[in-house]
């Protein structure tokens, strides 16, 4: 590894993760923030992450800590830095004996390896997610394999989706105005199908938005392997977490000028859908459904009520 920061790791003698992928610099930000550089096969680039240090944490301890992985939103905005930035993660984790991970997960942001008409390459987020990054992060980080997912809109979604599609890898999960039901069709308004659309023309401009799952109709069965809802049944056993607004304006939002919103509708609309699933599976799970807009006051908000729910079942 090459380092850009002063007194940097040193090089190591052998890549990162099996697949090849390995850290190309450090920069710590702060006393707790220490950003990674990391090329990807995976993603046929680099991709940036943000970790949170616990109290002692040393890169030359053998100690490992308990993760909590925070997963941001479609659009991109502010990357790996998005849960500090905006959501108040440094404040809200301090003193917290917890490894804190935010990773980039593109522009697109839909926590998936592309299917791409079926021949696969890259981008292959859920891979360098969770073997690139998962496999660097427990050999050279002090990462442990007690772990916990959270994520705000589309990482909401991922956060839930990755627990279900690797059980036994994360113990506790929580989705914040997650879209929990991607199959969920509306022909007279904004339905699921159209936010991932949606997602994609603004994350990869000139991508064709099928290239992720194919056609929710002629793919059908690779949405519904990516889709949380159709996955409820393998979260038997992971401590769950399910939050959205309802779409107007609400406490957190400014007033006046806060106007209907169509997208966190949505994802009430279908969390209340993936809850009412996991009812009837006897899976558990702590819900809140508030009235409020999709925005980070209410994610920062949610990430705190979450917390002692997603600590629990990993300190």
């Amino acid at each position: 590894m090459a380092t850009i920061a002063p007194g940097g790791r040193p090089a190591a003698p052998t890549p990162d993760a099996d697949g090849g992928a390995t850290v190309v610099s450090e920069r710590r930000r702060g006393p707790r923030i220490l950003d990674l550089a990391v090329r990807s096969p995976a993603l046929g680039g680099i991709a940036q992450v943000r970790l949170l240090l616990p109290p002692g944490w040393s890169a030359d301890s053998t100690r490992t800590w308990p993760v909590l992985w925070l997963l941001h939103g479609a659009g991109g905005g502010a990357g790996h830095e998005s849960w500090t930035a905006a959501g108040d993660a440094e404040r809200l984790t301090a003193g917290l004996d917890v490894i804190v991970v935010m990773p980039d997960a593109g522009r697109a942001a839909n926590y998936s390896d592309w299917w791409n008409c079926g021949r696969g390459g890259t981008p292959k987020w859920e891979t360098f997610h969770l073997a690139e990054l998962r496999q660097i992060l427990e050999r050279r980080y002090g990462a442990g394999t007690a772990r916990a997912i959270a994520g705000c809109g589309m990482g909401g979604m991922g956060a839930v989706a990755y627990a279900a599609r690797h059980r036994g890898l994360f113990r506790a999960a929580a989705s914040f105005s997650g879209p929990l039901n991607l199959l969920h069709r509306d022909t007279a308004r904004l339905d699921v199908p159209d936010l991932v659309e949606l997602a994609v023309a603004v994350g990869r401009p000139g991508a064709d938005w099928k290239g992720l799952w194919g056609d929710p109709v002629g793919q059908r069965v690779v949405w519904r392997h990516h889709n949380p809802f159709d996955l409820a049944d393998r979260l038997a056993g992971v401590r769950l977490y399910v939050s959205a607004g309802d779409g107007t304006p609400g406490p957190l939002d400014p007033s006046p000028g806060t106007g209907p919103d169509a997208v966190e509708a949505l994802a009430q609309t279908v969390a209340r859908q993936f809850s009412g699933k996991l009812r009837k599976l006897g899976v558990p799970a702590s819900t809140h459904f508030y009235k409020g807009t999709h925005a980070w006051p209410y994610w920062r908000r949610e990430l705190r009520a979450a917390l002692p729910t997603l600590l629990a079942e990993i300190t």
